[in-house]
Parts: structure tokens; C-alpha cells; sequence
């Protein structure tokens, strides 16, 4: 048959691997012997057989390198990941504590809001069309859709707040298609409403929403949280919030939910009473407001004190600002305005403004040489207006130092009521026969007195001021200390710097007889209940020195105080309806003819409730605003 003819012969049962690999070198050789109709086997070579091997291990090598790598070092980090996408947590907000001053006037409000939140892990999932859910939602909210987009996808946080404290309207639009958008959620929330918030912002502070930085370091916070960001909203953001409740939400590999278990009630935060006496705050922020008014002032600052605890019954910081733009809500735009602002309004003056400190510093200097023993109080200086100090180096180069009070005698009381420059020239830095205290003494006194160093009053953002020394002069500047440093440092003129915070707990310790308190805002820690209010916690007076200055020399100090208002620089407090004992201060400022002006005065005389100080920054001229701010304070504190 002819089918025999196409057979092959001698076929064996096996096929050698070389037989099926012929490449092309075996179909060249057939082509050059001529018998490319015949087969012609070409084994393959040893080390092409190798090098195939060596690639399927390395390959092997590779992946399971790669599944070690995902399932020992990664496997805990991607089980976290997908139980996160499985097992969701919701906290469940907890209502915010209050504050009330110290009469018990409620001075926060809270108040519902609501926003919008992505979540990024069911947007993904459980929508085929992202974007346009997107440009729908940002067209509800009146929002950029481009921008919108960006700020979900370049998100490194799953959960993205998408707006906040929604308008009524847009919430009812959003409300009735929500389910349309998976992935997007409307959650309850809850802003403040402060009650004369430009007056107590500076102490209140405000809250704002909660950033990355603060997010990624705080727990049992959500991204649509709030959170203290100034005043006493921020010192005591854990006890004024409370702990959020939690929700357990699971959901499948497709993100719909299967079931939530509610692991935790929220309990309520604890609300503050402060020392503060509303009344005082507003009635000292008009009257200095009033002044700078007057005089075309911008910037000034006022602290009150109760001698006895340490509580500021008020604080004022000028320009001040709303802080119910923050609750309320506030644009780029104005809130750019804001932080641009010269004068700005943000700053807590009253603890944060570092001002030179002037003559305010001198009863300081008089308690620090009748401490030393280096000078009787009733020992008269003459005061013929200057001092001339001689060169060490050079006795023909005469340095002179001018006062600005009438020639005479003074002893300690009379030049603490007229200011003497000249006396204190003298007792600071000593002058002819006179040991004066030097300025290692000084910078000793002063740092006693809180000078130098934190008050560690209960609100954010103090500044501990500076008191200079001939060591810092040395390393800083490079320079040594003169004489003239000395001079300079012992009418508070110089490098030293304070806050009036500083100076007025500094002269609370004058009024009281030797106590230095650590300034406080907060009084009590209450919690409400059935209508009822109820003490937590009582925040007890905290003394941080006592006794370092004899109570007789601090009597001499404060007779001086008491001479200055009935026939010296405080005249104008002896209408005052109690007796007034008074400090004034005018520091000059590196723009010529401008000053920072001071006023301290603590009253009734004989037994203390307030220490009042006030400082009107860059004051054109000799004005007295400072001391006419505190006499009309006075005048209604006592009156009422």
C-alpha cells in the first residue's frame, strides 16, 4: 500500500530532550552538508543546560524571598491593614465640658454641627464610578471638584473630612441622597459658642480642627474631631472633652456592612470655673480699649490678680479677636488678614509680651538692698537730677546719668514715690560712698521675684521674659559689663525683659507680705448633674516661694507704694473710694520719643484683694493712659 511509504522507521518509544530542543545552529548544519531532508541531531551543550537551571533558581529564590519577606517581617503590619478594612472603629462623641467664671456664669456654649467625611477604603471598593460621585458631591457642597479629587486621592489618612459644620440646606440635600454615596458618611459633631468672645478669647481660647500633626499623636481622635488650640480650651483639652464611646462596624472583602457592637459609652468631659470675674474682664477691656482709643494706641495688655490665691480674676490682651470665627467657621482669606495684622491680635500679650520694664522694676531693687543690709531705708541720697561716672580706663571720659524727678534728698520711701533714678542708680550700682547691689544681686532678687523664668500659670504659650547678667553679656555679645549695664539694670532699663503677667505676680507678693503664687485661670474642676453642679476637683492655691524677703523690709517697699499715690507719681488713684498703693514705669523703646508705659497698683492698701497691672505699648510722648485704665477700674471695682 502506499501509506507503507510514509512510515517511519526504527520509531522508539522514547524521545530524548536533546531530539525535541534542535535550534537553529542544527538547521544551519543540515543546510551546509546538503541533508536538510535528513535529520541531523545536535546535542545540547553542558553549560546552556546550566545556565537554565541557574535562571529557574534564581527565579525560586526571588519568590520566595519575596512571600518570607510579605508573611514573617511584613505579615503583622498587612494583618492590622486588612482587619482595618474589615473591622472598622467609630467613636461616638462625647459632649464637651464647659466653663463658667467664677460666679458661675456660663461663658461657652455648645452646640450641634454636622460634617462630611470620606472614607477612602469604601469609596474605592464599593463605587465603579469615583469621580463621578466626586464632582456630584462637590457640586452639593459648593466645592472645586478637581481640587476635591486631589485632596481624597493624595490623602495618606483613609478617613478625609470633606466639609464641615454644614448648612442647613446643604445638610437636607445631603441627608436625602447620602446612600447614593458610598464611601461618604455624615457625622455629628459638636462647636462652640463663646459668649462675648473677643473679651475672654485671650483666657477661653478656642477650638479648632483637630490637624496631621496633632492627629497622628493623639488617641481616640477622628479627622473630623475638634480640639483645643489656645487658652483653657487647650491646658485642659483631656478634662474638658471627656472619653468618646466605640463602635465596632465589620464589613466583607466588598465593604458592605455585616453587623456593629457598640463597645463603649461616651462619658461626658468635665467643665472649669475659673477665678475670672466677667464683670472685671469686660470693664477693664473697655476702659483700655477706651485709652488706646484716645491716644491712638494700638497694643496693651492688663492682668489682675487676687493676692491671696494667686487667681487671675482677669487678662486682657489688646487687639483681641473672636473666637467664634474658629466655631463658627472663617475663610483663608480672613484668616490670612488676621495673621498679617502688624498689631497682631493672636498674641496673648499679657503672658507672651516681653517689654522692657522701666521704674516698675524698683520697689524690686529696694526690697533686694534692705534685704542685703547695704543701705537703711531712712538714709537720704542727694538727688541733684544726675550722677557722673568716671572712666576706670580712661578718668577723662565722664559718663553721665540723667533722672528726670526734682533735686533733693531722698530716702527709700520718698524715691519709691517719685521715681528717683538717681537713688536707684545709686543702691543698684553703688556711687560714691554707697555700696550698690551689683548686678549679680540684682539677677538674684529679680529671678526671686519670678523674674527670668516661667509663672507656670495654667494657659499656653507663656514667655519666661530674661534678666541679663555679665556672663551672658560676655558669651552672647562678646562684650564685658560696664558700669552703666548696672545703672541701666536697676531702673529696668537694658536687656531686662518681663511679661505683665511676670510683674503682676511679682508685686502680688509685695501686697500679700512675701507670698509668691503661681498665677492660676482655673479654680475648680466640676462636673453637672440633674441641673446641679458639682465639685470634682478644687485646684488649691499653689505657693511657689515664700519668706525671701524680711515682711518688714517688704513694708518699707510697700509704704513707698502707698507715698507714691498720696503725694507722688499715682496721684491720680487717691479719688480711688479705698486706699491705693502704686508703681508707675516708662521704659524707652527702640523708636525715639516712644514708650512702653506702666502701672501697678494693688488696693485696699491695708488688706489687699487685687493687684492690678497695666502696660500701654509704644506710647508717643509722656502719656499716663496705663494709670488712668487703672484708676477708673478701681473706681468701679470698689464701687460696685
Amino acid at each position: 500500500m502506499q501509506v507503507e511509504r510514509y512510515k517511519i522507521k526504527n520509531f522508539r518509544q522514547d524521545i530524548e530532550p536533546h531530539e525535541v530542543f534542535l535550534d537553529k545552529l542544527a538547521a544551519d548544519k543540515e543546510e551546509e552538508l546538503g541533508i536538510t531532508q535528513k535529520k541531523f541531531e545536535l546535542p545540547l551543550r553542558e553549560k546552556l543546560v546550566y545556565l537554565i537551571f541557574a535562571v529557574f533558581a534564581l527565579v525560586a529564590v526571588l519568590l520566595f524571598s519575596k512571600i518570607f519577606y510579605l508573611q514573617i517581617i511584613q505579615g503583622e503590619k498587612f494583618s492590622t491593614l486588612s482587619k482595618s478594612n474589615r473591622v472598622r472603629t467609630k467613636y461616638i462623641l462625647p459632649e464637651r465640658g464647659v466653663i463658667y467664671d467664677n460666679d458661675l456664669k456660663q461663658l461657652v456654649f455648645n452646640a450641634p454641627a454636622f460634617d462630611l467625611i470620606c472614607d477612602k477604603r469604601d469609596l474605592f471598593s464599593l463605587s465603579s464610578d469615583n469621580d463621578g460621585k466626586i464632582y456630584e458631591i462637590a457640586s452639593i457642597i459648593g466645592a472645586d471638584p478637581e481640587i476635591l479629587r486631589r485632596e481624597i486621592e493624595d490623602s495618606v489618612d483613609s478617613q478625609v473630612l470633606i466639609a464641615e459644620n454644614i448648612p442647613q440646606q446643604t445638610l437636607v440635600l445631603l441627608e436625602s441622597r447620602i446612600k447614593d454615596f458610598p464611601g461618604f458618611e455624615i457625622v455629628n459633631n459638636t462647636i462652640r459658642d463663646y459668649a462675648s468672645g473677643s473679651i475672654f478669647s485671650q483666657v477661653v481660647g478656642y477650638l479648632g480642627k483637630i490637624n496631621k500633626d496633632e492627629y497622628s499623636v493623639s488617641q481616640n481622635y477622628s479627622v473630623s474631631d475638634y480640639i483645643g488650640k489656645a487658652g483653657a480650651e487647650k491646658s485642659y483639652e483631656a478634662t474638658l472633652r471627656g472619653n468618646p464611646g466605640k463602635i465596632k462596624i465589620e464589613k466583607d472583602a466588598l465593604g458592605q456592612k455585616k453587623g456593629e457592637k457598640t463597645e463603649s459609652l461616651p462619658e461626658p468631659g468635665k467643665s472649669l470655673v475659673l477665678y475670672l470675674d466677667s464683670a472685671l474682664q469686660k470693664k477693664l477691656t473697655e476702659e483700655l480699649q477706651k485709652r488706646l482709643d484716645l491716644t491712638g494706641v494700638k497694643k496693651a495688655a492688663a492682668v489682675a490678680i487676687d493676692p491671696k490665691t494667686g487667681g487671675i480674676l482677669a487678662l486682657v490682651s489688646l487687639p483681641n479677636f473672636d473666637n467664634n470665627i474658629f466655631s463658627q467657621g472663617i475663610s483663608r482669606s480672613d484668616l490670612q488678614n488676621i495673621l498679617n495684622d502688624p498689631s497682631m491680635p493672636f498674641l496673648n500679650r499679657a503672658v507672651a509680651g516681653r517689654y522692657p520694664i522701666g521704674s516698675t522694676i524698683k520697689p524690686l531693687t529696694a526690697s533686694a538692698a534692705l534685704q542685703e543690709n547695704i543701705i537703711s531705708p531712712d538714709k537720704q541720697i542727694w538727688d541733684p537730677g544726675y550722677i557722673e561716672v568716671r572712666n576706670k580706663q580712661d578718668s577723662s571720659i565722664v559718663y553721665r546719668y540723667n533722672g528726670l524727678e526734682a533735686p533733693g534728698f531722698y530716702d527709700m520711701r520718698k524715691a519709691i514715690s517719685a521715681s528717683s533714678n538717681i537713688y536707684f542708680y545709686t543702691v543698684g550700682g553703688g556711687y560714691g560712698d554707697q555700696e550698690g547691689l551689683g548686678p549679680t544681686r540684682i539677677k538674684k532678687y529679680l529671678e526671686l521675684f519670678g523674674l527670668g523664668s516661667d509663672t507656670q500659670i495654667d494657659l499656653p504659650g507663656e514667655s519666661s521674659g530674661f534678666v541679663p547678667s555679665p556672663e551672658w553679656k560676655k558669651e552672647v555679645k562678646g562684650e564685658s559689663w560696664w558700669d552703666g549695664d548696672t545703672y541701666h539694670l536697676s531702673i529696668g532699663q537694658g536687656d531686662l525683659v518681663a511679661t505683665p503677667l511676670q510683674v503682676a505676680a511679682a508685686y502680688v507678693a509685695i501686697a500679700n507680705g512675701g507670698t509668691l503664687y503661681q498665677p492660676s485661670i482655673v479654680k475648680e474642676i466640676v462636673e453637672t448633674s440633674s441641673g446641679s453642679i458639682k465639685t470634682v476637683q478644687k485646684i488649691e492655691p499653689k505657693i511657689l516661694r515664700d519668706n525671701f524677703i524680711n515682711p518688714e523690709n517688704l513694708q518699707v517697699v510697700r509704704e513707698g507704694m502707698r507715698q507714691g499715690v498720696l503725694e507722688g507719681t499715682g496721684r491720680v488713684l487717691q479719688s480711688v473710694s479705698v486706699a491705693v498703693a502704686s508703681k508707675t514705669g516708662t521704659a524707652q523703646t527702640s523708636k525715639d520719643n516712644y514708650y512702653d508705659i506702666w502701672a501697678t497698683a494693688f488696693a485696699p492698701y491695708d488688706d489687699p484683694e487685687i493687684v492690678l497691672t497695666i502696660i500701654t505699648e509704644d506710647v508717643e510722648g509722656l502719656h499716663v493712659p496705663s494709670l488712668m485704665v487703672a484708676k477708673n477700674v478701681l473706681d468701679w471695682y470698689f464701687a460696685r
